[in-house]
C-alpha cells in the first residue's frame, strides 16, 4: 500500500494507492489480494466456496426462509420498500439514498470513516477506492461507475489511521469478502451499505460499450455523463450540457457486443442483491424509485438516519416472468454454445420496446425474473467453462430458482452438504 505524503489524511477525501494485486482466477479484485495477507483470498472470495447460509446466520441472525415472502429471491429482510428522498439530491444517480446515508453516519458520529467508491480524476468512468472522513466529502463520490476497484485493499489504512467505526459502500463480490473476514479486523462498529450488481465489465470495455451506444444514438462518447440500465426496459443517458435521454433496450447494440464482453465472474454471481449487506439500496423493484431492503437490525437503524427525508411506500408487482426468463434461457444456451443469437427483426423492436413497460414483468417481478436469469445464466455459463466449480460456487437456493425451468444438479454438481439444504428449499 502507497501512502500519500499527507498521512494522516486532512481532505474529506483520502484516496490511498494500493499495491500490485497478484493474478487471481476468477477475480473481480475485492482488494483481498492487495492487502499485507493476500492468501486470505482462500477464505473470502465468494468465487471460490461460498457459504452463504453460515454468513447469513452471522450477519442476520438467520437464514434466508424460503417460506418467507421473497426470500428465496431477496435473501433475510426484515422489509422492502420504494423510496425516494424529497427533494433529490443534486447530481445524484437516483434521488441519493446511499450518499445521504454515507452522510449522516459521518454527521451523527456512528462511524469514522466510509470506504467507497469516486471517480478516477482522468476518467469519470473508473471507480477509485476511497476513504471519506468527511461528511461533505460524499459529494465527490456521487453517481455511477463501471469497472473494477479494490475497495476492501483500504481496510488496512483505515485500521492504521485507528479508524474502528467504519461504513462500508460494495457490491456483492467486495461484501461478500467483508463479512467472510469482519471477525478479524476488530472493528468497533460496522455498517454495511450494499448495492446490487451485475455484469459488470472493466472500465476499457465500458468505454466500448459507450462507443456503440453513441454511434446508435449519434452522440459523441465523450459528452455521454451517466448511462443506467432502467427497470422500464430503457436505458437512460445523461449529458454534460444537460440533457436527458432514454432509450429502449432493444434499440441497443447489445447483441454486438464480443462474448467475453462480461468475464465469467460477472456471469456466474449468484449474489445480485447483496444479501449480506445491512440495507441494498437499488432500484431494479423500485418501480421507477429506489428499492431499499432492510436486513437487519443495523438496517433499521440505516433507515432512521433519513428520518422524514425519506418518502416510503410499498414495492408493487405486475406482470409474469417466466416468458422471458424462458426467452432468456434458449438465447443464452445458443450464445453458450457458440451459435448465434436469435435476433429480432428490426422493425418489430420498437413496437416490443413500447410494449413490453406496459405487459412486461414490473416492479418485484421485474426482479424476480433478473434473479432467475442470472441463475440460469451461472449455471449454463459453469457447466459450459468450469464444470468443476459448480459443486462448490452454486448455492442450494439458486438450483431452487432455476427448477421450475427444468433445471436440476447432476450428482456430482451437488456436494452432500447443500443436498439437505437444496431439498428443503425446493
Amino acid at each position: 500500500m502507497q501512502i500519500p505524503p499527507d498521512f494522516p489524511p486532512t481532505q474529506a477525501v483520502w484516496r490511498p494507492l494500493p499495491g500490485p494485486a497478484p493474478h487471481r482466477d476468477l477475480c473481480t479484485d475485492c482488494g483481498i489480494s492487495r492487502s499485507s495477507a493476500p492468501k486470505r483470498c482462500g477464505e473470502a472470495c465468494q468465487f471460490i466456496q461460498p457459504d452463504y447460509p453460515a454468513l447469513e446466520a452471522r450477519v442476520h441472525g438467520r437464514v434466508r426462509d424460503p417460506q418467507q415472502g421473497d426470500e428465496l429471491y431477496f435473501g433475510v429482510h426484515q422489509r422492502m420498500l420504494r423510496a425516494a428522498l424529497q427533494p433529490a439530491s443534486p447530481g445524484a444517480q437516483w434521488t441519493g439514498i446511499t450518499t445521504r446515508l454515507a452522510q449522516r453516519l459521518l454527521e451523527t458520529g456512528a462511524v469514522d470513516a466510509v470506504l467507497t467508491m469516486a471517480p478516477d480524476p482522468n476518467d469519470r468512468w473508473r471507480p477509485v477506492p476511497v476513504l471519506v472522513t468527511k461528511p461533505e466529502g460524499m459529494a465527490q463520490c456521487r453517481g455511477m461507475r463501471m469497472g473494477y476497484a479494490p475497495l476492501l485493499a483500504l481496510l488496512e489504512p483505515a485500521l492504521q489511521q485507528g479508524y474502528k467505526r467504519l461504513a462500508v459502500i460494495g457490491i456483492p463480490c467486495q461484501v461478500y469478502a467483508l463479512r467472510a473476514l469482519e471477525e478479524q479486523l476488530g472493528l468497533e462498529r460496522l455498517y454495511v451499505i450494499g448495492t446490487p450488481c451485475s455484469d459488470n465489465t472493466t472500465t476499457e470495455r465500458f468505454h466500448e460499450f459507450l462507443a456503440l451506444v453513441a454511434a446508435q444514438t449519434n452522440d459523441k462518447p465523450e459528452d455521454i455523463t451517466y448511462l443506467e440500465f432502467l427497470a422500464d426496459y430503457h436505458v437512460e443517458l445523461r449529458y454534460q450540457d444537460g440533457r436527458h435521454r432514454k432509450v429502449p433496450f432493444l434499440m441497443l447494440p447489445l447483441s454486438d457486443l464480443p462474448r467475453d464482453f462480461f468475464p465469467l465472474t460477472c456471469r456466474t454471481c449468484v449474489d445480485y442483491t447483496n444479501a449480506l449487506a445491512d440495507m441494498t439500496v437499488g432500484y431494479m423493484g423500485g418501480e421507477g424509485q429506489q428499492w431499499l431492503l432492510v436486513r437487519n437490525a443495523r438496517g433499521e437503524e440505516l433507515l432512521k438516519l433519513l428520518g422524514d427525508d425519506v418518502k416510503v411506500s410499498a414495492p408493487g408487482s405486475a406482470g409474469k416472468r417466466q416468458g422471458p426468463v424462458k426467452g432468456f434461457l434458449a438465447n443464452t444456451e445458443r450464445a453458450a454454445g457458440g451459435l448465434p443469437l436469435r435476433r429480432m427483426p428490426q422493425w418489430l423492436r420498437p413496437v416490443v420496446g413500447w410494449l413490453m413497460p406496459r405487459v412486461g414483468p414490473r416492479g418485484l417481478e421485474f426482479a424476480r425474473a433478473r434473479l432467475e436469469m442470472k441463475a440460469v445464466e451461472t449455471i449454463i455459463h459453469l457447466r459450459r467453462e468450469e464444470p468443476r466449480r459448480l459443486k462448490s460456487m452454486v448455492p442450494a437456493h439458486v438450483w431452487a430458482l432455476v427448477k421450475p425451468y427444468g433445471m436440476t444438479p447432476a450428482p456430482q454438481e451437488l456436494p452432500s452438504q447443500a443436498a439437505t439444504a437444496a431439498k428443503n428449499l425446493s
